[in-house]
């Protein structure tokens, strides 16, 4: 193989969406952005459109093309087998302004989606074209902050509560009482623009009222809309997404909690900083809040009408400086790693493993007893089957990525 040794500096691809923050990222990274570019995610796995690189000796090699030409040393032949590719996606995302209401498709109905499109002679990067793979798309999040999100439908009386409260939505409690929740959403999702200004415009200016009064705070859906809306000079064109503010748990995490978003549950990542850990798939079905292409029809077919409890996680400890986050699904798993100094890691490494520090630094060293310095920033690959430990001489804080062996 090109490569003699199994542990390496890994760097990966900042990607400037405008809902990104100005600061995290590069602070993170220690890069300056003298031209103000939002920076929303920093991507590090072997996804064609922005693979991570693997650098040994000061060259650079695409994680991508290394595993194409080296499938088994890089993945295993049991997960090449599986999956064809490094199953996983693993981002930093600096979350400044809501992203799209969206919904993921199983696996199942990602392939039956991707091929219907591919018959149709959709190009694979058309803006409305919504299946770019066969594969599906569950993920996990691992707060780094205080973090905001819009996950599942409420509880089935909460959500009667927001419709006998919310004077707008009065009207929809009939239809509720009959049809329940797909019913609910059903109805809303497919209203046309002028009845949508006609329940939401006057909604929308009584929150702005709200907040000016300073009577809401983020656990309400008013502080949300009047995010997107306070400020606007014109209000009008209303996101049909709004609906969605107030029909979903709005969910605060603490730093160092996590949640796992399966097939169908609808969700939307509103305020903070996070880790998250993908099945490598972009397949994307939105229902708003973007200027990215809208399928309400492809979006309601694929949603899961149902009320969740959102289930945070802190971790299942699995050492003294390890925890996981269990994550039902092959695809991926992520652990936590905080050393504090006196501490030390020991580990086999199964898989392919990404591991990149949070916070503070140390050395890692592998088989070839030569050590790795690393500090807050950087990312480490890891090649499968590797006996590895890390020291840290202070606090350090680290987030890895694997494939699951079992």
């Amino acid at each position: 193989m090109l490569l003699k040794d199994k542990i390496f500096k890994l760097k990966g691809k900042v990607q400037n969406y405008a809902w990104g923050g100005y600061e995290y990222i590069p602070k993170l990274l220690g890069l300056k952005n003298e031209e103000h570019k939002p920076c929303a995610e920093y991507w590090m796995g072997a996804h064609p459109s922005a693979s991570a690189e693997i650098i040994d000796s000061e060259k650079k090699y695409s994680l991508h093309q290394l595993i194409k030409e080296y499938p088994n040393e890089f993945v295993t032949e049991k997960v090449y087998t599986q999956f064809g590719e490094l199953p996983y996606l693993f981002k930093i995302l600096d979350v400044k302004d809501m992203l799209s209401i969206q919904v993921h498709p199983t696996k199942n109905e990602a392939a039956k989606g991707f091929d219907a499109e591919e018959a149709a002679g959709i190009p694979i990067n058309a803006p409305h074209r919504n299946y770019k793979d066969r594969n599906h798309k569950p993920e996990v999040m691992v707060a780094l902050s205080e973090f905001w999100l819009l996950h599942g439908f409420k509880q089935l009386a909460e959500l009667e509560i927001i419709l006998e409260d919310v004077q707008e939505f009065n009207l929809l409690l009939p239809l509720f009482k009959r049809d329940g929740i797909k019913g609910l959403y059903q109805f809303v999702m497919e209203m046309n623009q002028a009845e949508i200004d006609a329940m939401l415009i006057p909604l929308i200016k009584k929150e702005i009222s709200k907040k000016s009064l300073h009577k809401l705070d983020k656990s309400m859906p008013g502080w949300w809309v009047t995010k997107l809306y306070d400020g606007t000079t014109e209000i009008k064109n209303i996101d049909r997404g709004i609906f969605s503010i107030y029909f979903f748990n709005i969910v605060k995490i603490e730093k160092g909690g996590a949640i796992f978003q399966k097939a169908g549950i609808p969700h939307a990542y509103l305020e903070g900083q996070n880790a998250e850990l993908m099945a490598n798939s972009d397949n994307v079905l939105r229902g708003g809040l973007t200027p990215k292409h809208i399928d309400v029809k492809e979006l309601m077919k694929h949603t899961l009408f149902e009320s969740v409890v959102p289930n945070i996680m802190y971790g299942n400890n699995l050492s003294g400086v390890e925890k996981n986050y269990p994550c039902p699904v092959p695809d991926f798993g992520i652990n936590k790693i905080e050393l504090n100094g006196t501490d030390k890691l020991s580990a086999l490494s199964t898989s392919f493993e990404i591991l990149i520090a949070i916070e503070g630094g140390g050395i890692i060293y592998g088989s070839n007893k030569s050590g790795i310095a690393f500090k807050q920033g950087e990312a480490l690959a890891i090649l499968p089957n590797e006996e590895y430990s890390i020291v840290s001489s202070g606090k350090c804080l680290i987030f890895k990525a694997f494939v699951p062996a079992n």
